[in-house]
């Protein structure tokens, strides 16, 4: 059977990540991020060297090695969080890094480093230098979340950041015993943060 390869910042060692994210910044014909149009979005997805779209593919690429290892990029027209409508389906408005490990597990460094492969330096120091807005969960909802025993609400552990240029919602699923698997990273337009702050906190 024939596996779709992982993007390399799956499986490089992390001395190598930067000097991969450089050839990542050279080699893009095209750069495209939320607030840009669909089109110019599309061209860029499928000329990145990291993304590597099937013909098949054009706002959702998934990749695998094996079902241990699985990534998926997806841009949209919807505002980030619960599913609205739109009037305007000519523009981007979030771009969502979605990556499974259960062999290496996930980390919030390890998202971090995805985005500075995928979207270079700029975007990279754009959210380490972003303000944390919002941050989960905090202590009532481990102890509700314990008392009724939904262990989810316990595992989900994220932020929201806003920069200079946009907003960022990072999140892993971090059991409280062992180590986290899964994780997504969310570039969005800053003017969407607050709706997805008011779902995050009532979720």
């Amino acid at each position: 059977m024939i596996h779709k390869s992982l993007p390399k910042f799956l499986i490089l060692p992390f001395s190598l990540i930067a000097c991969f994210s450089w050839s990542v910044i050279f080699d893009s014909s095209a750069f495209a991020l939320p607030g840009q149009s669909t089109e110019d979005v599309a061209a860029w997805i499928k000329a990145h060297p990291t993304l590597r779209p099937s013909p098949a593919e054009r706002f959702f690429v998934q990749k695998s090695d094996t079902a241990a290892q699985r990534f998926s990029f997806q841009a949209s027209v919807l505002a980030a969080g619960k599913v609205g409508f739109t009037k305007d389906r000519s523009k981007i408005r979030n771009e969502r890094i979605t990556m499974f490990d259960a062999v290496n597990g996930m980390t919030f460094d390890r998202l971090q480093e995805s985005l500075r492969s995928i979207y270079g330096l700029e975007i990279y120091q754009d959210f380490k230098n972003a303000r944390v807005v919002y941050e989960y969960p905090n202590q009532s909802t481990v102890n509700a979340s314990r008392f009724a025993k939904t262990p989810i609400k316990e595992a989900l552990q994220g932020q929201l950041r806003v920069g200079d240029r946009y907003a960022y919602w990072v999140e892993v699923a971090q059991p409280r015993d062992g180590k986290a698997f899964t994780g997504q990273m969310t570039v969005l337009l800053k003017s969407d943060l607050d709706k997805l702050e008011t779902e995050l906190k009532v979720r």
